[in-house]
């Protein structure tokens, strides 16, 4: 006799359906939030940084 039973029936589709549920949220909701969040604030922040040396540049010269 095994210590745990072996995953069958309702339990096996339960859990594969739990698992794809939650593999496909993670990543949808990675996805938005890389895309939709993360990246426009980078190209912000680095736009920022480009205006500012463009502004040094320009009272040296």
């Amino acid at each position: 006799m095994a210590a745990i039973a072996p995953i069958t029936g309702m339990l096996r589709r339960n859990l594969v359906l739990d698992l794809s549920t939650a593999f496909g949220f993670g990543t949808t909701f990675g996805y938005l939030w890389w895309y939709g969040y993360h990246l426009p604030r980078v190209h912000a922040r680095d736009n920022y940084y480009v205006r500012l040396e463009q502004e040094r540049a320009a009272q040296q010269a």
